[in-house]
């Protein structure tokens, strides 16, 4: 990275994520990174000295977009200092410097280092960091201070799995586990920050483990006995790994909320195997029954992609019919996108966009179908919702119910209160609720 002239140092950032709820959380803690340093945070990208743009690889012409960002950034301001943070950053390094001419370039693993970063590119020196140090990055992020009544807590990185048409084991290295103690120690401090709701966060979080043998069913009993936490959640899970223990956490833990996030991506045995996803369509469902028999209310979640290279109708047939017959409450799904350095990128057989986009229509039709009817089904159920956010209308709060749906209602409770109430109507994505009691001792108003 070549040098360049030196630069006015900034006074106030904004921080924008793409993509994940791990990404999320690395903006986060960016933006708590820059404050420390001195800077200002500003709610949009054109008030703001230094723009840092988080990204993701997942999505479909990711990168692209991240070019099309900065040129818009640059004509608006030319003298805006821009950063390129994530998995694009990792993945393009000295291309992004080369073809955008951008200030500051840090891989997800080295995020830690952004404000060093920062100060090199005012002076005019090289400013890109991609390394993948062993997760020294989290010994140097500042302590959390205020956070929602929601938080993300990532407590694995990396993959190990390599997907055929996944980059992330690339941009985001192998499988590291954070230390137990570390992990337990951030969730206290969320806590007082704040937090009621936890999320645990790993690209594949459910393989989570330590040196002393510990899983993360381990590492949920010991944040069950976290005083002020209300709530227990974790994403994304791989099937492969989903032990009896987790499982068991789920029946026995009551602060770990009837969820799960389990993506099989395909129906059909043979694309799973191009897929080198390692799990089978029979030991999918069997992971499921046994989640079922655990906690039987359980709402679950899904990834899909259609389209992948070589798929017949037959097999996307088959997808259908694992959707018919898991009934999740809720789903992401998506076309086929090849990405470079993949091994599914250069296989044979890709699918035409528009048989990807006929295809994906009827998909997500299954999906809405089976989400209204899980929703429908809670109506008249009376259950607790952590209440996160002012409503649009005058005197409705936003909140989630223990099966993440969203769920309005109206009612004098604080952010943060959690709130006894009994579900009302049911759309394809929220429900209304009545208020039936709310805790309202010690909890601080919005």
């Amino acid at each position: 990275m070549g040098a360049a002239m030196t630069k006015t140092p900034p006074k106030t950032f904004h921080v924008k994520s793409f993509g994940c709820q791990m990404n999320v959380y690395d903006g986060e803690r960016m933006a708590e990174l820059l404050a420390a340093d001195g800077l200002t945070a500003t709610a949009d990208a054109a008030g703001a000295d230094l723009v840092v743009l988080n990204t993701c690889h997942i999505r479909e012409k990711a990168t692209e977009k991240v070019y099309s960002d900065i040129g818009r950034l640059r004509k608006d301001d030319p003298a805006k200092m821009i950063a390129v943070a994530g998995c694009v950053a990792q993945a393009e390094g000295e291309e992004i410097v080369r073809r955008a001419k951008v200030d500051v370039v840090v891989g997800p693993q080295a995020y830690h280092n952004l404000p060093r970063l920062v100060s090199d590119a005012v002076k005019g020196e090289a400013a890109l960091d991609t390394d993948m140090p062993p997760l020294s990055k989290f010994d140097a992020l500042p302590a959390r201070r205020k956070v929602g009544p929601t938080a993300f807590l990532t407590v694995q990185e990396g993959c190990d799995k390599f997907c055929t048409y996944c980059v992330v084991p690339y941009t985001r290295g192998a499988e590291t586990s954070r230390p137990f103690a570390e992990i337990v120690d951030e969730a206290r401090a969320l806590v007082d920050a704040g937090a009621r709701e936890i999320t645990l966060l790993g690209q594949n979080v459910n393989a989570w483990s330590d040196g002393d043998g510990r899983g993360l069913h381990d590492l949920i009993r010991a944040l069950d006995r976290v005083e002020g936490l209300a709530r227990i959640r974790y994403t994304t899970s791989h099937p492969n790994d989903m032990t009896q223990g987790l499982i068991d956490a789920h029946r026995d833990v009551e602060k770990l909320m009837p969820f799960l996030h389990l993506p099989v991506q395909s129906g059909s045995d043979r694309v799973l195997r191009a897929m080198n996803r390692s799990h089978t369509r029979d030991s999918y469902l069997r992971v499921i029954d046994r989640v079922r028999a655990a906690r039987p209310d359980i709402a679950l979640s899904g990834d899909f992609i259609v389209g992948f290279p070589g798929e017949t109708e037959a097999e996307f047939a088959e997808t259908l019919s694992i959707v018919a017959a898991v009934g999740h409450a809720q789903a992401f799904s998506f076309k086929y996108s090849p990405r470079p350095g993949t091994p599914a990128a250069t296989m044979e057989g890709q699918i035409a966009a528009e048989v990807m986009d006929e295809r994906l229509q009827r998909l997500q039709a299954a999906i809405n179908r089976d989400q209204l009817a899980f929703n429908q089904a809670l109506v008249g159920r009376h259950c607790d919702v952590l209440i996160e956010r002012r409503g649009k209308q005058p005197g409705q709060m936003l909140g989630k119910s223990p099966w993440l749906q969203s769920v309005h209602l109206e009612t004098s409770a604080p952010i943060g209160t959690m709130v006894s109430v009994e579900l009302g109507h049911a759309g394809p994505n929220s429900l209304t609720a009545r208020e039936i009691s709310a805790e309202r001792a010690s909890v601080a108003a919005a």
